[in-house]
């Protein structure tokens, strides 16, 4: 019985090894960047801003038992920063149920 010779083998495994790293490498490259082009444009609204539909925000929403600022945001269309922003005096962590909280 002849011995076979492994080195093509092991070049093989170290070149699928480096191709691998390669392209794990280009994945979390593009994930990072978010895919967005740069075409030279700044200040203008971000994608997310231009398609969402605008909706008729009353000017307050009255508080619910167990509302979040996140329901809030969600019910209402109103960012959390927003509502944080109009209404310095609410405390996020307790939001008592009957309060009114500005919204524009």
């Amino acid at each position: 019985m002849t011995k076979r010779s492994k080195a093509p083998a092991r070049a093989f495994a170290v070149l699928a090894l480096i191709g691998g790293f390669v392209v794990l490498v280009m994945i979390v490259s593009a994930a990072l960047s978010g895919g967005d082009s740069d075409d030279g444009r700044q200040g203008g609204p971000d994608r997310a801003q231009r398609s969402r539909p605008v909706k008729d925000v009353p000017k307050v929403y009255v508080v619910e038992t167990e509302d979040t600022l996140t329901s809030i945001a969600h019910k209402t269309g109103v960012p959390i920063a927003t509502i944080e922003r109009l209404n310095p005096q609410a405390d996020p962590l307790s939001l008592i149920s009957g309060e009114e909280l500005k919204l524009r």
